[in-house]
């Protein structure tokens, strides 16, 4: 499986869509809103005062209300720098960046009113903003060097640039068998493999960065990880866990062939703290500014009832979630006949673990500096 290709968020605004169903990103951003705030005080104290642009990259934007919603957000607080410190307001070039098969065709039509609400909330005295969409893989280049200011990336860097080789290779030997993740059951092998995957990926991530960014400038990065370096730990792995147990209850009753469970593996991983410290100190480009971790409710702590979306199980919720995200792989590797079946199954066995357990996310905020 080519990610590059592949991997999506589910387009359009349809009930599976990733618009319709981003709850618990939407809620992720918030609770980075104090990281960025902080990020761009340090940032724009060091920016010279005639400094006329400022160049903003949002890596892994997605599509729906998210991706413009979180660069609203940056321009608020450098507007609100601005005039705290009597400054005139910058120019804004903003890059929105996604894999080629982004529904970017939605981003565009979002902003002829996206334009309206900043000239209606900000007057005359606000800043031009430019905004562009470039699409490819953040393991790359993709800005000219020492272009952007200010980075922000969220719900985005624990996907890999491809699933671990030895993972994917023709062998006879299946190595997570039953499995599309590390799990309990793994191999250390399984686990190595995708712990050497993030760190190839991270540092290339981390290079190509420090490339594009002029010197103090800051990255707010969040992403999905853990507490512990144990990386079979349920907060985790264990929602890949009940879609692996949901394929293989399919293999069962002979609607999925169990050697294409064998060879599906999620081209994932949920780091640890000392993994990404480790990997910024052996680049050498960033300076570590905050690092902090934070519980998110599988279904994002969903409270509206009034909304069609409330009124379904967390169960419900939950596979709406993941269904948005991962549905365009899993598609690509079964087919697409299954994806209802699938995810009804998911569903009940998500129920059944919230109501035992209640595991929670854990998501890794990271926010950093470029060397001078």
């Amino acid at each position: 499986m080519e990610v590059l290709q592949v991997l999506h968020m589910n387009k359009g605004d349809g009930e599976t869509s990733y618009a319709k169903n981003s709850t618990v990103q939407s809620k992720i951003i918030s609770i980075t809103k104090p990281a960025m705030e902080e990020a761009i005080g340090i940032l724009w104290g060091n920016v010279p005062h005639d400094h006329e642009t400022i160049g903003i990259a949002d890596l892994g934007c997605s599509s729906g209300p998210n991706s413009l919603a979180v660069i609203s957000e940056i321009m608020d607080i450098i507007y609100a720098k601005c005039r705290n410190l009597g400054r005139p307001s910058p120019e804004f070039r903003v890059s929105l960046n996604d894999l080629p098969g982004n529904d970017f065709n939605s981003i565009f039509e979002s902003l002829p009113d996206f334009f309206k609400k900043l000239e209606k909330d900000k007057g005359v005295g606000f800043g031009l903003c430019f905004v562009s969409c470039v699409a490819g893989s953040f393991y790359n280049r993709l800005f000219p060097s020492k272009s952007l200011h200010f980075v922000h990336s969220s719900s985005s860097l624990h996907w890999l640039s491809q699933v671990p080789p030895s993972l994917q290779s023709n062998t006879c030997k299946v190595l997570n068998k039953g499995k599309i993740y590390i799990s309990k059951s793994s191999p250390e092998c399984v686990l190595d493999a995708y712990s050497v995957q993030f760190q190839k990926d991270f540092s290339v991530f981390l290079k190509s960065r420090a490339q594009e960014m002029v010197p103090g400038g800051h990255m707010v990065l969040s992403f999905m990880g853990r507490r512990t370096t144990d990386p079979t730990t349920e907060e985790s792995c264990h929602q890949l866990e009940l879609l692996a147990n949901a394929l293989m209850s399919m293999v069962s009753e002979g609607l999925v062939e169990e050697e294409k469970v064998d060879s599906f593996n999620i081209p994932y991983y949920a780091p640890c703290p000392e993994e990404l410290k480790l990997e910024i100190q052996k680049q050498g480009s960033f300076v570590v500014d905050r690092l902090e971790a934070f519980e998110i409710d599988w279904d994002g702590g969903f409270e509206d009832m009034n909304c069609p979306l409330g009124a379904a199980s967390r169960g419900q919720r939950v596979a709406k979630t993941i269904r948005a995200v991962v549905e365009s792989m899993v598609e690509y590797h079964f087919g697409k006949n299954i994806m209802d079946d699938l995810f009804r199954r998911y569903a009940d066995l998500v129920e059944d673990h919230l109501y035992k357990k209640g595991t929670k996310y854990i998501n890794l905020v990271l926010s950093i500096i470029r060397k001078s």
